[in-house]
């Protein structure tokens, strides 16, 4: 129970911020008008993160999907400043 938990938090932060910035990218618009509302979502992610990191089997699983989760979104987002398509 403690490592799913942990799993929600520590690579759960990682993997909510990935989404809002995800989603902030693809909001029309510029990025800076998502800012105040990036933040409060950001905090609603994380809490349904943690939250669903308890519907694994077990902590080992919750580790493993949840951060590459976060290591894909993170690297997408990395992906596309790198190609510029995103500034």
């Amino acid at each position: 129970m403690w490592a799913r938990g942990l799993a929600g938090i520590f690579p759960g932060f990682l993997l909510s911020a990935g989404l809002v910035g995800i989603l902030s990218w693809l909001w029309p618009g510029p990025w800076q008008a998502t800012v105040v509302v990036g933040l409060v979502a950001f905090f609603l992610v994380w809490m349904c993160v943690i939250g669903s990191s308890f519907f694994f089997a077990n902590g080992r699983r919750a580790w493993a999907w949840i951060s590459g989760a976060a290591l894909l979104l993170l690297g997408g987002l990395w992906l596309m400043q790198w190609l510029h398509w995103i500034e």
